[in-house]
């Protein structure tokens, strides 16, 4: 099925750097807020400095929607707190981390958790994006049944049957 409806949207992710007490680092990244609309501020500008939080604008994402993932959208907007996976990696230099992805879909965000990215969390979604993946989801999903499959018992498959009669 072709997607004719408005399948991406770009939004503004802020990260936080917070100040830790550890004798190896001294912060950590954390993602901190999506904004949509997405500001038009530089990737990397600096919107607040305190002694153990700095907020920094990381930039812009695009957050795509695909008519096979409708279901998790539907689970996550059914959740009671919809989100937005953010998915960055930190760089060698202590910048502020690049992004990977953002993602509505909760499978594939939980999965951001085992690839190896270091800044990951689930954020808040926006009132406008519940409403854009809603239309979504209400223009695309199709509900499937669950079918198991039948396993064919011609080649003899693992069932053994009882014998009868004499050997």
């Amino acid at each position: 099925m072709s997607q004719s409806m408005d399948a991406i949207r770009e939004l503004g992710v802020v990260l936080a750097r917070r100040s830790v007490d550890n004798p190896w680092i001294d912060h950590v990244w954390v993602a901190h807020t999506v904004l949509y609309p997405a500001p038009e501020t530089a990737a990397g500008t600096l919107l607040s400095s305190e002694q153990a939080l700095t907020l920094v604008y990381a930039g812009l994402a695009s957050v795509e929607l695909f008519v096979s993932e409708t279901g998790n959208y539907r689970d996550n907007l059914q959740s009671g707190a919809p989100s937005l996976w953010v998915a960055a990696r930190t760089r060698a230099d202590g910048g502020t981390p690049e992004f990977v992805r953002v993602t509505a879909d909760p499978t594939e965000g939980e999965a951001y958790f085992e690839s190896g990215n270091d800044v990951v969390a689930a954020l808040p979604m926006p009132p406008a994006f519940i409403e854009w993946i809603s239309a979504f989801v209400e223009a695309y999903h199709v509900e499937r049944a669950f079918l198991k499959r039948k396993r064919d018992r011609k080649d003899g498959g693992t069932r053994h049957e009882p014998q009868r009669g004499g050997a």
